[in-house]
């Protein structure tokens, strides 16, 4: 049995009896979208620490915290904290909660992130469902053995954003009139943000907007038959877009300034899904 699948299968079962029920629709939250879950009737919080194997968020906005609740008649699992590859963790483990997921029996997949915009038509606090990705400045987390227990060793990319999913994204932006642009979601290695040159390079590549997570865990998730779909929160333009330097404080901040908006939108896709 290959090293990894027993790691995230032992991750699992340190929780399986924790666990409330099995969730329809996971949900990851970016940096400073947390507020997503103010008010809202939670069923069951399973922290971090108590899954084995998984490393703890180290990062601002970020609490670490399986949270389990219902929006609507869904089932709904959230990650409130998610792990990124410049904490330290490899990409393999950085990983591991949306292998965790599946294993729970989650089959559709919500990423949220804070982004930079590239694409100089948006602006701060828009909305962009991730079309596609580009991860090709990351180490891939299939690089190694395969673990044949999730995925084929070659898994095609095509539609690595299910259409179907991102149609309730699309669908739930009209009924509540919020603008939602739409696009190519690129990470970088981070944790430094992006010089004006790497902007500019990630313009060329067709990104509109860069970040530090989300493509690695929609490989893995996609990987493992899970249907995925994502939105950026775009907190700032990138580096030589925006006028003055860029800081994490503000990314949580204006993550925060537009939680009710993002509430309301993630929300209303979900009963839609």
């Amino acid at each position: 049995m290959n090293k990894e699948y027993e790691i995230v299968k032992a991750s699992y079962e340190s929780i399986k009896d924790k666990i409330p029920y099995v969730p329809e629709i996971a949900l990851v939250l970016g940096s400073g979208l947390s507020t997503f879950l103010d008010g809202k009737n939670i069923d069951k919080e399973i922290n971090y620490d108590e899954i084995k194997n998984l490393p703890k968020p180290t990062v601002a906005g970020h609490s670490g915290k399986l949270i389990f609740l219902h929006i609507g008649d869904k089932k709904v699992v959230c990650l409130s904290g998610r792990l990124h590859y410049y904490e330290g963790n490899s990409t393999v483990e950085a990983v591991r909660p949306m292998r965790i997921l599946k294993l729970m029996g989650v089959e559709k997949l919500i990423l949220t992130n804070a982004a930079g915009g590239v694409n100089k038509s948006f602006n701060k606090n828009d909305f962009m469902l991730i079309t596609d990705h580009n991860a090709l400045l990351m180490p891939n987390p299939l690089r190694g053995e395969n673990i044949d227990e999730f995925g084929p060793r070659f898994p095609d990319m095509t539609e690595a954003y299910n259409k179907n999913l991102s149609d309730a994204i699309r669908k739930a932006s009209k009924n509540l009139n919020i603008d939602l642009k739409e696009g190519t979601y690129m990470q970088l290695p981070g944790p430094t943000y992006e010089t004006k040159a790497e902007v500019s390079f990630a313009s060329i590549l067709g990104a509109d907007a860069v970040g530090m997570s989300t493509a690695i865990e929609t490989i893995a998730a996609h990987h493992a038959g899970m249907k995925v779909c994502g939105v950026s929160l775009i907190t700032n333009m990138a580096a030589g877009i925006a006028p003055g330097p860029l800081n994490h404080e503000d990314v949580v901040k204006e993550g925060k300034a537009s939680s009710e908006k993002f509430s309301k939108l993630i929300e209303e896709a979900i009963k839609l899904m």
